[in-house]
């Protein structure tokens, strides 16, 4: 990211993306979530200083995804059920399809199961391997695909669910015998299947909620996707975005029936706005403002130097003047 900030905590849609994922594990109804932190591990842990379902444990070497799970071992000691393991940086992921994770490993009576997602340019992620069975065999990380397993666009988006005590069995067996010689989680999945215990994978993620943030232009393209969930929603409540293209709603908001938002609006998170208002055009409604039933906000604008006739003078006359507002 190119950023002193850790990445989980760049926003989406106005909140860290981080958050999103912890939600979706609420919606999914986790009891206990455990954060592993790294880099500039307290702006995350500060970030999320109300949250007091959250346990922070700390990888203080970066040395892979099975080594930060490790780091989870004495915080999850004496718990014996069933742990699902979510990257940070997948704030697309639903609550749903954790849930059914969850469920299908269980009625297959397997030790662990992954869901799977199907893309067109597989590029970047471990490519999900099977038998001529069609059965699961393992995952192979891009960087170690063969020109064959390439061309695999069955893909692992690092959605998993394990019984806990076959879990941490597994990590303590996994070896960095990869290219960048770090502990991968996904090997877990191997140990085990080659000790005879149930492993499972499932295509069951569509494929726009595998898409994870590894840079900025990812982060815009990810708050774009979540942008249309979040106006899907409110318009589903009987709210009317005249065009949401050119309207931005974050996170968070609750918007009442038979209000019409209009373009060129803001609406920012948490904010609270009742039923049968007018927002906009060009209406900025404050993060956390609350707008009472059936008011109307209409745009501002502030004229930089009054007695200039500038361009940013004339940008903000004209759109006072298509406001019907005069000059």
């Amino acid at each position: 990211m190119k950023s002193e900030l850790p990445k989980v905590m760049h926003e989406v849609c106005g909140r860290p993306m981080l958050a999103a994922v912890l939600d979706a594990c609420r919606g999914a109804g986790v009891g206990r979530i455990v954060v592993v932190v790294g880099y500039n591990k307290q702006a995350v842990i500060d970030g999320f200083a109300g949250w007091n379902d959250l346990t922070f444990v700390e990888q203080a070497e970066q040395k892979g995804t099975a080594h930060a799970v490790q780091m989870a071992e004495q915080a999850l000691a004496g718990f014996n059920g069933t742990v699902l393991v979510i990257a940070g940086d997948m704030p697309l992921v639903r609550a749903e399809t954790l849930r059914e994770l969850v469920e299908t490993r269980r009625r297959e009576n397997a030790v662990a199961a992954i869901a799977t997602t199907v893309l067109t340019d597989p590029a970047g992620y471990g490519r999900i391997v099977r038998d001529n069975h069609g059965d699961f065999v393992g995952i192979v990380e891009d960087r170690d695909c063969t020109p064959d397993q390439k061309k695999i666009a069955e893909v692992n988006p690092s959605y998993y669910c394990y019984e806990r005590p076959a879990l941490f069995e597994a990590l303590h067996q996994v070896r960095p015998n990869n290219a960048k010689g770090e502990y991968y989680i996904t090997d877990t999945l191997d140990i085990l299947r080659r000790a005879g215990r149930r492993v499972i994978a499932k295509t069951s993620v569509p494929a726009v909620d595998a898409t994870g943030i590894n840079s900025r232009a990812d982060l815009a393209d990810v708050s774009r996707m979540m942008q249309r969930r979040i106006q899907n929603r409110i318009m589903d409540s009987g709210v009317t975005i005249v065009a949401p293209d050119l309207t931005w709603i974050e996170a968070g908001v609750e918007v009442g029936p038979e209000t019409v938002i209009e373009p060129f609006s803001f609406v920012g998170s948490s904010a609270r706005i009742g039923p049968r208002c007018t927002i906009g055009p060009m209406a900025i409604v404050a993060r956390g403002e609350t707008i009472a039933d059936g008011r109307a906000v209409a745009g501002n604008f502030t004229l930089a130097g009054q007695g200039s006739s500038g361009p940013v003078e004339r940008i903000a006359r004209m759109a006072m003047v298509a406001q019907g507002r005069g000059a």
